[in-house]
This record gives structure tokens, sequence and C-alpha cells, in this order.
């Protein structure tokens, strides 16, 4: 992992030098979600969240915790303190590994960082309703997810996404290379177990997590304008508020909070932040280069767009025969052959400046396959 993390930063470095030649600023920014078993004695426990963020920022991680949904789900989310896709990296690759120790602090005995925590609760949605629970109750199994919102800023300080066709030209890109690459954001076996929560246990009224490829303002690799993926206004601030802390009198501005969010990745200790940085960032750089090059490639990303993701990591040897995550990630060549290309665009815009040329995404793509492979191997020489 060593190996990869290193390879992977040298290709953000590559890549945020190339954006900012063509005039932008990159903006990535993650949410992680996890939850914690209480203690199996005396009385539940109730996370202080202020001292946990001043624990974060203590450790220089641009993030904040917050109580999610479910009974003891927690989300880690992202701050816009404007810092870089490699800090950004840094921050969620720190929080995956410090989160815990933070939390055992408080007497948390177990924190799950994991795409699914079985039985996490329970209970059952009214038919129709998000908030009004039915007297049945029965066991709910919770998805964790890791979301990744991309964006950019032009040279007037302003969000891109919202101008021209720009916000379609990168959902286009994301859902033209999210199947091949779904190995970076899938990264353990569990992590195809969520996939299947709604359709294999019954919880689609429960669940509003993704089950496939699409797009949309309502799919997995959202865009999202005007509207989020709860039909929600985008970009409101409250001005007023009554006597009961309630907002009376907002304003919205869309524009500033506009981006795509790839709603699919797994929360996991195996998630690597680095690589999935560098998956946002190409994808950003194809649909960059297409806006200034006046591209308008065949855009796919209606809201009934769907395609499947793969059951597993590893090829299914049944009659479907079904490609695994790994054996996609192998056989596609956009993830290494993109990285290439800009390491030798990067060579000729600098070439007093930067001289390195290491076909850095053959090394990069070399390094995470071989972190699939290597247990494999191992077994055969058992």
């Amino acid at each position: 992992m060593v190996v990869v993390n290193d390879i992977a930063k040298r290709a953000i470095k590559l890549l945020q030098i190339y954006i900012e030649h063509l005039g932008y600023k990159p903006l990535i920014h993650f949410e992680l979600e996890g939850c914690f078993l209480q203690p199996s004695s005396g009385l539940p426990q109730q996370l202080n969240f202020p001292l946990l963020n001043k624990q974060l920022a203590a450790l220089n991680i641009d993030g904040q915790l917050v109580p999610e949904y479910w009974s003891n789900q927690w989300e880690y989310i992202s701050l816009f303190n404007g810092q870089s896709p490699l800090k950004e990296a840094d921050n969620l690759s720190q929080a995956i590994q410090k989160i815990p120790s933070l939390f055992a602090l408080q007497g948390i005995s177990k924190t799950m960082i994991k795409p699914v925590v079985w039985s996490g609760d329970s209970g059952r949605l009214a038919v129709g309703s998000k908030d009004i629970f039915t007297h049945e109750y029965r066991a709910v199994h919770i998805p964790n997810a890791i979301q990744m919102n991309v964006s950019a800023i032009d040279s007037n300080g302003d969000n891109l996404v919202p101008k021209a066709h720009f916000g379609e030209l990168l959902q286009q890109s994301f859902l033209c290379s999210s199947l091949s690459c779904s190995l970076l954001y899938l990264p353990e076996e569990e992590a195809f177990e969520r996939l299947k929560l709604k359709e294999q246990y019954g919880l689609a009224e429960e669940l509003c997590s993704p089950n496939d490829i699409s797009g949309g303002h309502q799919g997995s690799i959202a865009l999202y304008k005007k509207v989020g993926k709860h039909n929600q206004l985008m970009g409101e601030e409250p001005l007023l508020y009554d006597h009961n802390n309630k907002v009376v009198r907002s304003t919205s501005d869309w524009k500033k909070t506009a981006r795509i969010e790839h709603r699919l990745g797994a929360s996991s200790i195996y998630y690597n932040a680095y690589t999935n940085v560098v998956f946002g960032l190409l994808n950003l750089v194809e649909a960059l280069e297409n806006y200034n090059d006046g591209s308008n490639p065949e855009i796919k990303n209606k809201s009934d767009f769907s395609e499947k993701l793969p059951e597993s990591l590893y090829d299914k040897n049944n009659k479907s025969n079904q490609k695994g995550a790994v054996s996609l990630f192998i056989e596609s060549n956009w993830f290494n052959t993109s990285l290439n290309k800009i390491e030798l665009k990067v060579n000729n815009i600098f070439p007093h400046s930067y001289k390195s040329n290491e076909r850095l995404g053959d090394k990069l793509k070399s390094a995470i396959v071989h972190t699939y492979q290597q247990p494999i191997i191992m077994l055969r020489n058992n």
C-alpha cells in the first residue's frame, strides 16, 4: 500500500499542475460514513462531537464529524477550507486511521468503517415515507458510503459546473469510466454486498443508497445544480431565525454548490483516498479538455441511464461468466493511458522544470493490481 500511495501522490501532483495550466483550480471533497458499537453494559454512550471536531482540527484534518441517520451511525464531512486535492486525500486517509482511536477515548470499544453493518438498527418505514416508522420492527442492515464531490473553479473564481454544459461533460466522463474503475471505490468483497441490500433484503423503502451506475440529479453519479438528490434547493443559506431557532428567511445561490457527487464508494479501511483522487482528477481533466475544445460528445447522463456494476472483486465462474472488478480494471486502458498522456503533456509544457517520463499511469495501475493479486499468489505458493 505504501508503494501505491507514493505513486498516487506523484500522480495527483502531476494532475494538479496540468489542471492549473489549463486555467482552473480542482476541488475534491469527501464524505465518509461509519458506525460504532455501544458498550454491552451500562447506559448508551453519547459521542461528544464538538470535542471530536476539535481533535480533528488539532490533527490538521479539514473535516467534521456529525451524527448520521441510523442509530450509532456517524458521518465525516470535509470542510471547504480551500485545500488542494492532495491535501483532501491526506485528510480522508488520516480520518480513516484516526477516528477509531478518537472514539476509543470516549469509551467506544469498536468503530466500524465498513461497507455494511449487519443488523445495525431496527425498524420499518411506512410505505412512501422517509421519516415515519411503523410499529413493525425488523433488522436493518446499514450501508456506509464514501462519497466524492468534484468541481472546478475558473480564473474568475467562479464554479465551472453551472456554466454551459460543463457539469454534463463531467458527469458523462464519470458515467463512462466508473465501471472499469469500480475496483478503486469498491475495494473489498463486502462492498458488493452493500449494492444488494435493497433487492435481497427488502430494504428499498429504508435505504436510498445506489446500486448501479446512473446519472441525473438522483443517480449514483449525481449532477447537482438547482436541486439535490432529495429535490431540495441547493445552496440555501439562512438569513433569519424565529424564537424557536427555525429558519424563516433564507437565500439561495445554487451556482456556488453545483457539483458532481460520486455516490458509489463503499466505506472501508481499504478505500485508498489517493487512488480515488487520481480517478476523480482524470475525469475532471477529460471534461476540462472537452470543454476548452468546444467538444460536445454524446451525453448519456439522463436520469433513465443505468449500468450494472460487477458482483464481486473477482470473476464469476458460472453460466454468466461475469467479469469481476479486478479483471475489468486490468482489461481497461482508460486509467493508465489517460495518466500517461497527461504526463507527456506536462513534460512538453514544462521541459525545464518537469523532466520525469516514467509512464506513471502504467506504474500506478500495476501497483494497484498487485495489491489484489498478491494474496492469490501467496495461496498458490502454499
